[in-house]
């Protein structure tokens, strides 16, 4: 049974969930994403006797937003995280993340090495690059825009059509994105997040983390289903961490990062080895 969380962290208040008992393992989501999307509501972590600690991120979920549209970095998410293990009294556990939440979780590390037992690094995207003069961050712009003005379906427009390698899959990108949305008692929250957190660095360069010494999993998802996160970032990050696995989906399968069943045994794997 689940333990809702009201966790004050600085200027916001973040809302989580605690189950189980045993070793802690913090669950950190995507942007746009809520904390069901990281195992996708997936219970097994608990029941295989680990404490499973997850939360939204400020602006997202049921979290408060940030008192400031710029107040989104990583420097702020990795706030959080501090508070939400301090208020938790966790002094250390396994993190695993997905694309924001795998940056925050990695900045993390490298500035706090002492909380961390393991990492599990779930479709990282970024490469050390904004994209400053690319149009990646205008694309961002657009995307806070048409969520502004429109709504979910102002979003859905700016998003445009998925750039996956079958209808089939398309169908299934817009349908998450829809219920993703749908869970946020803040949009314009989420929209300024949108903004804020491409143009903020979690680490100067994917170089950085070579420091990183605690035991990592990499979950990297091919293009053709996930180009949003490019499979060459996760085999960068893998290539860089000592020691670091890398884990891709088997052919023709859809992506370990969308089956909660598969990242849970990931992740309780990862656990009894930094255990």
């Amino acid at each position: 049974m689940a333990t809702e969380l009201t966790i004050p962290a600085g200027s916001v208040v973040l809302a989580g969930e605690e189950a189980g008992v045993g070793p802690p393992i913090v669950l950190l989501h995507g942007l746009t994403a809520t904390r069901r999307y990281v195992v996708m509501g997936s219970r097994s972590l608990e029941r295989s006797g680990h404490r499973v600690i997850s939360y939204d991120a400020r602006g997202h979920g049921r979290s408060s937003p940030a008192p400031a549209p710029p107040g989104y970095t990583y420097d702020d998410l990795v706030d959080d995280l501090h508070a939400v293990l301090d208020r938790l009294g966790v002094e250390r556990a396994v993190l695993a993340g997905a694309s924001m939440g795998a940056h925050t979780l990695l900045a993390f590390a490298l500035r706090a090495p002492e909380r961390v037992a393991g990492l599990v690094v779930i479709t990282p995207a970024y490469d050390g690059d904004l994209g400053e003069g690319s149009g990646r961050l205008e694309r961002w712009d657009r995307l806070a825009s048409g969520l502004r003005t429109g709504g979910i379906e102002g979003f859905i427009e700016a998003y445009g059509r998925p750039r996956v390698a079958t209808p089939a899959l398309e169908e299934t990108v817009l349908t998450v994105i829809r219920q993703r949305l749908s869970l946020h008692e803040h949009p314009l929250a989420v929209a300024d997040a949108l903004q804020a957190v491409p143009r903020s660095r979690p680490f100067a360069s994917v170089a950085d983390l070579a420091a990183i010494r605690a035991p990592v999993v990499v979950v990297a998802s091919n293009d053709e289903a996930d180009p949003e996160h490019p499979f060459s970032v996760g085999e960068e990050y893998a290539a860089t961490i000592p020691g670091a696995r890398l884990v891709r989906d088997p052919p023709g399968s859809s992506p370990i990062a969308w089956q909660g069943s598969q990242l849970s045994k990931l992740i309780a794997e990862l656990a009894a080895e930094a255990g």
